[in-house]
Parts: C-alpha cells; structure tokens; sequence
C-alpha cells in the first residue's frame, strides 16, 4: 500500500467522465509535482482510489493513463503504478493531459501574450534580411497551406518560430520550440470548423493578422509589432472564449 495520504478534496459527482476524469488527474499530477508523492512511490490502488472520491474504475483508469501519457508515472503490471523520478516529472512543462480542456488552451495562450508580444518587438529592431525572407516564406506557405484546405498548424507555428528567431535571443527560440505546434490552438480546439464566417475565412483572418505582424518588423516599428502580436493572441483568446460552451469544439 502507498504510504501517500490521498487529499481530501472531493471531486464532484455530477461531473461527467470527462470532467472527473480531468480533475482527477490533476490532483494526482499536482501530488506528484509536489513532491507529495515521492520519487518512486506506489500510487494507492485503483480501489483506494475510487473508494475515496467515489468515482468509476473506468476515471480511476483514464486519469492513471493521462498520467503514464505524460511521463508522470508508470505502471508495472502484476505490482501497481510508480511516480517517475523528480528529474522526469517536477520541471516546468506543459503536457498534452493539460490541455483538454479550452481554458487550458486559453492558459497558454495567456503565456504565449506575454512572451511573444516582446518577442514581435525585439525581432523589428534586430531582424535582418534573412529573417525577413525566412517569415515571408512561412507566410507564403501557410497561404498555399490553407488554399488545399489545410488548417495549416505546422506553417502557423513557423511564422510565430521565425518571429522568436528575429529577436537574435536564441532563449525565445528555444523556448518556442518546446511549446511547439500543441501552442497553437488549431491543434487542439476546432475553431476554424466551428468559425461563424467559416473555416477558409477564418484563417484568411488569421493570415492576415500574421501579415499586419509581419509588416511591423518589416518596417522596425517595434511598437507596432508589439500591438500586432498583441492584438493576434488576443483574437485567438477572445474567440475560444465565446466558443467555450461549445461541446464539440475540443478536439478528440
């Protein structure tokens, strides 16, 4: 038996499976992050589990298989569910069980705001030439992308990868190839499918706003740029905001 006290927060039980299976895994996650569960500690049992916050077996599974998908834990068959080590599991990270939700998604848009609207400004008074090429290229393609009904995830995370590289900082670089094309909401959440002016129209918006990005470095107008990137993130916040009560616009 797991010598970690399971929390006393109850979750609640007119939740659906996947709302209880969510909350679930974050307070496993949150335990294991804590240290509270240590370094190579066996989780309590399915049973113990579903006894103590009276849930299904099937959330106790689902939470326990989030948990193993994000490198938290692992399951030894025939012997129970282990923590991974503290060097694997406790530093910054955004995981994929963190974002099935859309005020996950809006979280990290929320960091995005406040790191790339600078990012926009140091790239328009450090750009170069190459960098320009290297973002009208990503523009460019990002336009053919969505003509072929792409929603085109990988040529918008280029255009935001090329803006960090103009900074000169390797660090907003580095930083932005972590996050990856998950830090786009298009890989999570179907907006451009669920978009009142339909899906071609929305990322027509969204490549326009790239290209209002784009112009401000362009021109070395660093506040500019700012309010560019600024107002992008924004939209992209505010629209999964008002589509939040939609039921489908998660993607599965």
């Amino acid at each position: 038996m797991s010598t970690w006290k399971i929390p006393t927060q109850d979750l609640q039980p007119t939740k659906k499976v996947k709302g209880l299976v969510q909350d679930l895994f974050n307070i496993l996650a949150k335990a294991i992050q804590l240290g509270e569960i240590k370094e190579g500690e066996k989780l309590p049992t399915e049973a113990e589990i579903m006894a103590k916050y009276d849930v299904s077996r099937t959330v106790v599974r689902e939470a326990l298989s989030k948990l193993q998908a994000s490198s938290l834990v692992e399951t030894r068959h025939g012997i129970g569910t282990f923590s991974l080590p503290s060097s694997e599991s406790s530093n910054f990270k955004i995981i994929e069980g963190q974002l099935s939700t859309i005020n996950d998604v809006i979280f990290v848009l929320e960091l995005r705001l406040s790191i790339e609207t600078e990012a926009a400004g140091l790239a328009a008074q450090r750009r170069l030439n190459i960098h320009l090429a290297a973002m009208d290229q990503a523009l460019l393609d990002f336009s053919n992308a969505i003509e072929k009904n792409s929603d085109a995830v990988p040529l918008d995370f280029n255009f935001h990868m090329e803006v960090a590289r103009a900074t000169g900082n390797q660090h907003f670089a580095d930083l932005m190839t972590y996050l990856g094309t998950m830090s786009i909401p298009r890989s999570r959440v179907n907006t451009p499918n669920t978009a009142p002016e339909g899906r071609l129209n929305y990322l027509k918006r969204v490549h326009a706003e790239h290209k209002t990005i784009y112009e401000a470095i362009k021109n070395k107008n660093a506040e500019d740029a700012r309010a560019a990137m600024r107002s992008h993130l924004s939209n992209s916040t505010e629209r999964l905001r008002k589509s939040q009560d939609d039921n489908n616009l998660l993607k599965k």
